[in-house]
């Protein structure tokens, strides 16, 4: 089974991202900053729906966490799961706030943060999927008592579950944050096991690593990868397990 995790930076570079999900064929895609519009295509931006239809993917979870006006039409952005394979559940927990209906980031609180959850059956077995957008602090990756009250949530939350976990996101923490270090004691950070250096691209000036997925220790991983494609202003992960 393959995963890819992608922070979509809101779907800026559409053809490219199509393109790399037609061609990598991951099973399940966990997306951050995915933006739909009803109708589709918005000029700025390729929207989640157009993505899914011409990646060809058959399911999607979309957690709305703001919403604003593009012309005449209301867009959403948020979080997004990608499956070919059907969901037997999904869940959504705010970590922090609520859905905005007209959000103005001149004014407005962007740190609107939600972890998703969806379950699918895999070789007759349930296997849970987790999706997750973390807080950002502009100065630096390291984290604060924000990041940790979210991560320590997120923990709660997985030490609920039964079965396999694969959790993805853009965890905006640095591999040894003591924010992260709340799930890497958990589940198995694969970006930090594997030695990466950057999940950044050369669109942006940053080169941390902040791009994550991680598997519970009953998961057997076959290979991880991190992607150079241009797809965004972070890279794209890969696992197969």
């Amino acid at each position: 089974m393959k995963i890819l995790q992608l922070n979509m930076w809101g779907g800026r570079l559409g053809k490219p991202i199509i393109d790399l999900f037609k061609r990598e064929k991951a099973d399940i895609i966990c997306i951050q900053e995915a933006i739909d519009i009803p109708g589709g295509w918005a000029f700025f931006f390729e929207s989640l729906s157009d993505i899914k239809t011409q990646a060809g993917y058959q399911h999607c979870f979309f957690t709305p966490v703001f919403g604003y006006k593009v012309m005449n039409r209301r867009a959403k952005g948020g979080p997004a799961i990608l499956s070919n394979l059907p969901f037997s559940e999904t869940h959504e927990t705010f970590t922090r706030l609520a859905y905005v209906e007209d959000f103005d980031l001149l004014g407005g609180d962007y740190n609107i943060r939600c972890l998703q959850h969806a379950v699918v059956e895999h070789g007759g077995q349930k296997l849970n999927i987790l999706n997750h957008h973390g807080h950002q602090i502009p100065e630096h990756k390291n984290g604060d008592e924000e990041t940790m009250r979210q991560c320590k949530m997120i923990v709660e939350y997985l030490q609920k579950l039964s079965g396999p976990v694969v959790l993805c996101g853009d965890f905006n923490l640095a591999p040894d944050s003591e924010s992260l270090e709340q799930i890497n004691k958990v589940l198995v950070n694969q970006s930090k096991k594997s030695g990466v250096t950057t999940t950044r691209t050369p669109l942006t000036h940053k080169t941390e690593v902040c791009d994550y997925i991680f598997t519970s220790p009953d998961i057997e991983v076959e290979s991880f990868h991190i992607l150079d494609d241009i797809v965004s202003d972070h890279k794209a992960l890969t696992l197969e397990f």
